[in-house]
């Protein structure tokens, strides 16, 4: 426990050096502290003013015949789109009568907001509780390193497992997430320390409670974590399997179909701990998008606007793919796999696109996940949990503009980490040198994004197809 202790000492002292002018106000975008003020007010729509964007803007108007619809204009055709779907000329709207605001983000985080909320009202800090958070990353990903140890399923020792807890850490797009406090960094870092929960449970099956919880409130934090439920249910599979194999009488000449019967029967009570938390989460966030949206699955990205209700620059996009279409795959895939920085002949010499840096620039040492030693049980089932989380990103109308690497990839980032753990490659000096060498580029990261926005190019359009250079 006091190593635990010190890696949560050390990533709270590190995160707040960096974090430095803003440990003392709350972000720019404080959505999160919106929400849990105004859920303290007994509302879930947010009371103006309201600052930055990416909030979801209903508005309400009368018809020509007297009635009242919600929904929003669109800007690619004079129509006005309701709730439920329908799309009305805009010559039958009368009036408008005004907007409702709601925070376009799923509602974890806020949860964390509430005490800062109770005391402060909307004017609470986010960054302090977003770095507390991030913090206990470190000892969170140390616990799931030494769990896969414990299960025989990576022969990395507790000094191997300390370099990729750095790796994670500081070695990775988390460091410049962990020290900004605002609502779209905020959501990764808890959903970090989530899928890290959930991953921990999700070793042998060991807790399938707590395995559903944290993918619920997972799922509830970053939607496209919904999908790190194939780990857990390969595990399940795997340690019935085991237990079936196991009993007394069994045999290398049992029966096939009873022997899948046994498993089934011995899967029944650890799936059913684990579905129970992740239906209950599931209900209860349908129900909350259904009283703000008319819809289960609408958390408000299809009403996304500023916060002077101006459409945001991506409604174009919206209104021609929607929120997810193979249209965006291409930008996507460039800017998680091929961007890299400019080389400037002047000062500021080095500048890097508003889409941020490709995944091996800001990590190198996710080479190792696809150049691995060993095979354990664990390399298939942590692949298709990766490529499951990871495809609704990459068909998204946001590549996470404005970033300093692909903050999707905070996603999935935790079974990449335990790919290397168990792919067995030795951390000589090369895998070492990697980890310090992405250390060294997301320090840079963490200590000029939003504050020195010369070594950033963040004009044109934003949703072009990038053209990688």
């Amino acid at each position: 426990m006091r190593l635990h202790a010190a890696l949560f000492a050390i990533g709270l002292v590190v995160y707040g050096a960096l974090a430095w002018d803003r440990l003392g106000k709350q972000s720019g975008a404080p959505h999160f502290v919106y929400q849990a003020d105004a859920w303290l007010h007994g509302q879930v729509s947010v009371d103006g003013p309201l600052p930055n964007d990416d909030w979801a803007i209903v508005e309400q108007v009368e018809l020509a015949d007297g009635s009242h619809v919600e929904g929003r204009r669109l800007i690619t055709r004079r129509f006005f789109k309701t709730l439920a779907g329908d799309e009305l000329d805009v010559a039958k709207v009368q009036k408008s009568l005004g907007h409702t605001a709601y925070v376009s983000f799923p509602p974890t985080p806020s949860l964390l907001m509430l005490p800062g909320a109770i005391i402060s009202g909307r004017r609470a800090n986010d960054v302090i509780p977003t770095l507390l958070v991030a913090a206990l990353i470190l000892p969170l990903a140390f616990s799931v390193l030494r769990r896969l140890a414990e299960a025989g399923l990576s022969k990395r020792s507790s000094k191997d497992d300390l370099w990729l807890v750095a790796m994670l850490a500081f070695g990775s797009v988390l460091f410049f997430s962990s020290v900004q406090g605002k609502v779209w960094f905020t959501a990764h870092v808890v959903g970090v320390a989530l899928a890290l929960v959930y991953a921990w449970a999700s070793i042998e099956a060991k807790r399938p409670l707590v395995a559903g919880i944290a993918l619920g409130l997972a799922a509830l934090t970053r939607t496209s974590m919904a999908f790190m439920f194939p780990l857990f249910l390969f595990e399940a599979w795997r340690m019935a399997a085991k237990s079936v194999a196991a009993e007394p009488g069994a045999s290398g000449s049992i029966d096939l179909r009873a022997g899948r019967a046994a498993i089934r029967r011995a899967l029944v009570r650890p799936l059913v701990r684990f579905a129970v938390p992740v239906l209950v989460f599931a209900i209860i966030g349908m129900l909350y998008n259904y009283v703000r949206f008319g819809s289960p699955t609408e958390f408000g990205h299809s009403y996304l606007a500023l916060g002077d209700y101006r459409p945001v620059r991506q409604q174009l996009q919206i209104e021609q793919f929607g929120l997810a279409n193979y249209h965006y795959l291409e930008r996507n895939l460039a800017v998680a796999f091929t961007l890299m920085p400019d080389l400037l002949a002047r000062a500021p010499w080095i500048q890097i696109s508003g889409h941020g840096l490709a995944m091996w620039i800001t990590t190198p040492i996710l080479l190792f996940v696809v150049w691995p030693r060993e095979k354990t049980a664990l390399h298939r089932p942590l692949w298709i949990t990766t490529a499951l989380v990871a495809l609704p990103s990459l068909f998204y109308m946001n590549s996470g503009w404005v970033q300093f690497g692909y903050r999707f990839s905070l996603d999935y980032i935790v079974f990449l980490m335990m790919l290397i753990a168990i792919g067995g490659r030795p951390l000589s000096k090369l895998g070492k040198g990697m980890i310090i060498a992405g250390i060294v580029v997301n320090l840079f990261g963490a200590l000029t994004f939003d504050r020195a926005w010369q070594y950033y190019r963040v004009g044109g359009n934003a949703y072009d197809v990038v053209v990688p250079h």
